[in-house]
């Protein structure tokens, strides 16, 4: 029986993964049919938050701590890019990594006190501390404060991650990132961390008499999160070319992070994609058509498909794909 399990355990991996290369062959001819530029930005945008929320999935969704603050690590990530650009000289690449180690080491060390917390207390935590961290942003001359960071342009070319006359080479920047941290997740839901983190979301109390070690496994899915969030926040300063502590720091940011994975199914492989995939366009496109009137109603748009999407799928949109893959091994069983 347990040979079985395993086999078809392997079985469902490889398919997954024959499923991902399939999707990214797919996303990768997609800007090859579109060709305005607004609707390729869409598309980078998705792609971008799709490997945000992944990043978020690995904390909040695998190992559940649910965290606000993810706008922290991203901000770290983009200010830390930014300044090593303009300052120093030194190549975006060398700044998107040591933003992620930066902010791998941030969520370490906001780890540290707030994991003695639970449940809702977490959350207000690292809510709390994101606050923090957009306020002294905004006051700390040697980022510039308020006024924020314009990268200078210095030509097209791809040491620099500058591209300002075509959009199509930031959607495989992009693409990569996300098909990235969608291969990380995957190889985290069959490693040994994988299997420990969803026993402490599950049952804490089991989890520890199984010899699970809490604390350390919780570190290290905040640090893994933290790390990718960075990176995604490098990628993000270097496509729009100015970043500022509103649009790097604030609180609906850290929300927009989480509710791709949170929408299109928490804790799943295909969850953040999903999730992504519909709520970044309806986000951007409401915010076009309807931003300029009165009332908000881009935002009341908005957040009424999110709590359409939320009553009727509680799951999230996975559960779409998985109730129909029940439902035919029902059939053949």
């Amino acid at each position: 029986m347990v040979e079985r399990a395993g086999r078809a355990l392997l079985s469902r991996r490889r398919r997954e993964l024959l499923l991902g290369a399939v999707v990214l062959a797919l996303l990768a001819a997609l800007p090859l049919g579109v060709s305005g530029a607004y609707l390729r930005g869409l598309i980078v945008l998705a792609l971008l938050y799709a490997g945000l929320s992944q990043a978020w999935n690995i904390l909040g969704g695998y190992c559940g701590q649910i965290s606000l603050g993810h706008a922290l690590y991203f901000g770290i990530g983009a200010y830390t890019s930014a300044l090593l650009f303009t300052r120093a000289g030194l190549s975006p690449f060398i700044g998107m990594f040591a933003g992620g180690l930066l902010s791998g080491l941030s969520a370490f060390l906001v780890g540290i006190p707030c994991f003695r917390l639970s449940g809702h207390y977490y959350a207000i935590a690292t809510i709390v501390i994101g606050m923090m961290a957009a306020l002294l942003a905004s006051n700390w001359d040697f980022i510039n404060a308020a006024q924020g960071i314009t990268i200078p342009f210095h030509g097209e070319a791809w040491r620099n991650l500058q591209f300002r006359t075509a959009v199509l080479p930031f959607h495989y920047v992009m693409l990569v990132y996300a098909a990235l941290m969608w291969l990380i997740a995957w190889v985290i839901e069959g490693s040994r961390w994988g299997f420990y983190w969803r026993a402490v979301k599950d049952d804490v109390t089991a989890a520890r008499s199984l010899g699970v070690s809490i604390y350390p496994s919780k570190l290290a899915a905040a640090a893994i999160s933290g790390a990718a969030t960075g990176i995604g926040g490098a990628l993000y300063a270097q496509y729009v070319g100015f970043i500022d502590p509103e649009s790097a720091f604030d609180l609906s940011l850290s929300v927009l992070i989480a509710l791709p994975a949170v929408v299109g199914g928490i804790g799943t492989l295909w969850g953040p994609l999903l999730g992504a995939a519909v709520l970044i366009p309806v986000q951007q496109l409401s915010v076009a058509w309807f931003g300029s009137a009165a009332g908000g109603i881009d935002l009341m748009v908005y957040g009424a498909l999110i709590m359409v999407l939320a009553l009727s799928r509680p799951e999230g949109l996975v559960s779409f794909f998985h109730g129909r893959a029940r439902q035919e091994a029902v059939d053949h069983g």
